[in-house]
């Protein structure tokens, strides 16, 4: 293998005004040595690392770095500037900037020996060496681990610039730190008999019984800051007298801390910027929840939170920003955006009971008719050779998963709400909404409920002694009874009321009123393919269907399912009528959205939409009104909640019923054929595919 950064990947006097001129100085150098093999789409990965987060750090260091497809192999490159460049530093400029360029599928070895580059540069005779590197060579070798930073610093330094200053947060450089090419050391990437334990010397051999902090530092590259931020605790925490293990949560994979070191801590600290991983093993502990930067920047005000945090009591063991359904959260979003991921989070757990169920219901019905939810327990009554037994069983299983709904809405509402002590309470709120008949609103407010009563709860300082038992014990006793008493005796009531309102008002459905329900079914179903106005329309039809199976209820289910097959059977008819308009990628997905589309799979549309959404978007909500319509004139009806064309039989008027679909395809296919038709293109489908590149990536940032 060829070393990762030679003479020719260093530059002494990087002539750079911006970062994006520093970025490409050093790329070039990679490109030349074949490392990069495109250098525009590489620059632009780097830029997109950069804008989630400034690779500034403060002693004057910039680290720009990426994984990339277009990186043949990991390769350092390091320019030393002058007159500085701004990576976003809170100190100002960097002088000594890192360019990391990581393969794509680079493997685990490789990724720790560029992770220990960042463990150095918390070391500030590394730092200072290479500030006085007379030579490239010097400074390679440096990097490289072949000269001691003690060596480097006595070469001439005629062209080094001057020292820019060092980080006020910074601890004592470490006794000793391994070169970069070479495995990390023990004190870099632990194992779990390695880690401390809790019956260890502390390392002030005067404290008895010294503080003790777990730690784990995460960057959403898991290269560079993930270490840094680790090197930075470690050191602030020999300087500071506190027993402190990191777990830095790195690509290269990480080694779990032993339980027994997580159980004796007196606190724990999250400096992250991606989700921290198995979270729910620092349950009980003050935690100090901040990002990666902090933990780079400030470790010692870093510890002494934590501290402060231990004496008060603080249970912070599931901040806003870690639960489940919020890890994809930017900072500072709204209530609406957090109130849409908490509703998201128990429909995604819901489908596969509605999924499951609902088809075992379907084949119930389909093997021995309408009449089978009249036949007696199969555990009274079985015959082996009778069909109708069969499909009696089939049916009470389905309606045994079924009567899951909204226990599981409710739970896992809770859950995206609070995390694993949701859990108890929302499903507890759900099945009381089951009990009392208040239906698919019910579980939707018990599920909130549960998850503010557990919020609040979290919030209360409790003594030191109790924390432990809080999430097992405290919280979801607690929570239980007051989500019940509220169910029961407050809001209970009034919601079972509306949702037998909601009901007859669907059974009474009929004319233009349930034409223009139909029309907004579709228009919802169709408008961002399996997001989230897809899934509140169709948990709106299996909220109806699992609360009473009338009429009304049965024409929304009809008209939600037929208007989510339109979008993928739209594209797969227009991949085959006109197939020039699509590029050789659509057309092989237009064959597979054939099934998808049939399959009641309305996310089968979604690879048209990411590369036109212009076009295939206003296209399939067209199809999806008409459909939608048409369903609900025909007075289609459907007792199942999913199966698409396999559900036929099970349909009222299923003749009509395959017209409606029908229909909806082909407007949906002639739009969007139109729609593309009209754009000036080459007359290929490559040309086709360069003319969508733009949309497709506004289609993404979406």
């Amino acid at each position: 293998m060829s070393q990762m950064i030679t003479v020719d990947l260093v530059d002494l006097d990087l002539a750079a005004e911006s970062k994006q001129e520093a970025a490409r100085a050093l790329a070039a150098r990679m490109a030349g040595l074949g490392r990069v093999t495109d250098l525009d789409a590489f620059l632009a990965d780097v830029a997109a690392r950069e804008a989630q987060m400034p690779t500034g750090l403060e002693g004057g260091i910039g680290i720009p770095h990426c994984r990339s497809a277009h990186v043949t192999e990991p390769t350092l490159a390091f320019g030393r500037s002058t007159a500085g460049v701004d990576f976003g530093a809170p100190d100002g400029p960097a002088d000594l900037i890192f360019l990391i360029a990581a393969p794509a599928g680079a493997d685990d070895a490789h990724l720790t020996i560029l992770s220990s580059l960042a463990r150095h540069l918390m070391n500030a005779a590394f730092r200072d060496a290479l500030r006085a590197a007379g030579d490239a060579e010097s400074a390679a070798a440096l990097i490289r681990g072949d000269a001691a930073p003690e060596a480097a610093s006595a070469a001439p330094a005629s062209t080094a610039p001057p020292a820019a200053p060092t980080p006020t947060s910074a601890a004592p450089p470490a006794q000793e730190t391994s070169p970069v090419g070479e495995a990390p050391s023990a004190a870099e990437a632990p194992s779990d008999a390695e880690v401390p334990s809790a019956g260890e010397a502390p390392l002030d051999a005067g404290a008895a019984e010294p503080f003790r902090i777990v730690a784990v530092t995460s960057c959403p590259t898991g290269i560079a800051h993930t270490y840094m931020a680790a090197e930075a605790l470690e050191q602030a925490g020999n300087r500071d007298g506190v027993q402190l293990t990191v777990e830095p949560q790195g690509s290269s994979g990480f080694t779990r801390l032993d339980p027994a070191v997580i159980a004796a801590a007196d606190a724990v600290i999250f400096a992250h910027d991606v989700p921290v991983r198995d979270r729910e093993r620092f349950a009980g502990k003050p935690t100090v929840d901040v990002g990666v930067k902090a933990g780079v920047n400030r470790p010692l005000e870093l510890i002494a939170e934590a501290r402060q945090k231990a004496a008060r009591g603080d249970l912070s063991t599931a901040p806003a920003k870690g639960s489940p359904v919020e890890k994809s959260g930017e900072a500072g979003e709204g209530y609406g955006a957090k109130l849409r991921k908490w509703l998201m989070s128990g429909v995604s757990y819901m489908v596969p009971f509605v999924a499951a169920g609902g088809l075992l219901i379907a084949l119930g019905f389909a093997i021995g008719g309408y009449q089978i939810d009249k036949a007696p327990s199969v555990m009274e009554h079985f015959a082996w050779g009778d069909h109708t037994s069969w499909a009696a069983l089939l049916f009470q299983i389905g309606g045994l998963a079924f009567g899951f709904l909204i226990p599981v809405l409710a739970g896992y509402i809770a859950y995206g709400m609070a995390d694993r002590p949701g859990l108890v309470p929302g499903f507890v709120g759900g099945s009381i909404a089951v009990t009392i008949k208040a239906g698919f609103l019910g579980g939707l407010v018990a599920g909130l409920l549960a998850g503010a009563v557990v919020m609040a709860i979290k919030k209360v300082r409790v003594p030191a002694a109790l924390r432990g038992i809080m999430p097992v014990v405290v919280i979801p006793l607690l929570s239980s009874t007051v989500v019940g008493f509220l169910m029961f005796l407050v809001v209970g009531e009034p919601i079972a009321k509306l949702q037998s309102a909601l009901t007859d008002w669907l059974s009474g459905l009929n004319g233009s009123n349930a034409i223009v329900l139909g029309i907004v079914l579709g228009l919802m179903m169709t408008f961002d393919l399996g997001g989230p106005f897809n899934k509140v329309a169709y948990t709106f039809a299996i909220g109806g269907l699992s609360a009473e199976a009338s009429d009304g209820n049965l024409k929304v289910m009809a008209a939600v399912m037929a208007a989510g097959m339109v979008p993928p059977l739209a594209m797969a008819l227009a991949t085959t009528v006109r197939g020039k308009l699509f590029t050789r990628t659509e057309r092989e997905n237009g064959k597979a959205a054939w099934v998808l589309g049939a399959s009641f799979i309305t996310e089968g549309a979604i690879p048209f939409a990411a590369a036109d959404p212009l076009r295939v978007i206003p296209a399939s909500m067209a199809g999806g009104a008409v459909t939608g319509a048409l369903t609900m004139a025909f007075d289609n009806t459907l007792r199942a909640p999913h199966g698409g064309i396999f559900v036929v039989p099970l349909i009222g008027n299923p003749l009509l019923y395959v017209v409606a679909i029908a229909a909806g395809v082909g407007v949906a296919a002639g739009l969007v054929v139109l729609l593309k038709g009209m754009r000036k293109q080459p007359g290929t489908a490559v040309g086709h595919e360069a003319g969508t590149e733009a949309d497709a990536k506004s289609a993404v940032a979406a």
